[in-house]
């Protein structure tokens, strides 16, 4: 998923987990305050796939894995309708990166207008291979600089995802989110940022 703003534009690339479904990659999100997502259709069908695939390991039924991924990119494309990349496929192959199963998403990066790849696999990504205006940088620093920017927002954020929660998994509080960002994915910096903050120091104390 590719992510455009006035100021900067995102892409995130989680980790490679297991085998690939045959013609697809790693899973790419990105998130930021502020920016205009945009993804090519082959973007979207590794997101279809990657979720199901998360939440039947986490002991979903995989009938309801495939349904609750779909109903997340019915969702996004909803959301934003103006971020389906296109063309991208001429420049597909063009990068010489390491793992060519990589290529198509700068390819996108670079037609959507992004600027940062975030990554868990920066190595994936090297600097000398991809095109001056984007470089790739790990998710967890991504995370941290857009809160430490948007912090106000980054509070605000969190409430309204625990005020949605429960509808389609476990009711979330503000701290038990935070847990899961700071177990799940790391983000020690952003929680410890996030845990003092005014708008949600009060809410987990």
């Amino acid at each position: 998923m590719l992510s455009v703003s006035r100021a900067s534009s995102q892409v995130l690339d989680p980790p490679r987990q297991g085998r690939r479904r045959p013609g697809h990659g790693r899973r790419r999100d990105v998130t930021a305050r502020g920016s205009r997502p945009v993804w090519s259709p082959a973007i979207l069908d590794e997101l279809v796939y990657h979720e199901a695939k998360k939440l039947v390991e986490r002991g979903t039924p995989e009938g309801e894995a495939e349904r609750s991924a779909q109903r997340l990119i019915n969702q996004m494309s909803q959301a934003f309708d103006d971020a389906l990349v296109t063309d991208w496929e001429p420049l597909d192959g063009t990068y010489s990166l390491p793992d060519p199963h990589d290529e198509h998403v700068v390819a996108a990066a670079v037609v959507g207008g992004a600027e940062v790849i975030v990554t868990e696999n920066v190595k994936h990504f090297p600097a000398a291979k991809l095109p001056a205006s984007i470089h790739a940088v790990p998710a967890r620093d991504f995370a941290y600089d857009t809160v430490r920017q948007h912090l106000t927002q980054a509070c605000r954020a969190v409430i309204a995802i625990c005020e949605r929660s429960g509808r389609h998994g476990p009711k979330l509080t503000a701290s038990g989110l935070l847990t899961l960002l700071d177990e799940r994915y790391k983000m020690t910096a952003t929680v410890e940022l996030l845990s003092v903050a005014p708008g949600l120091r009060e809410l987990i104390q």
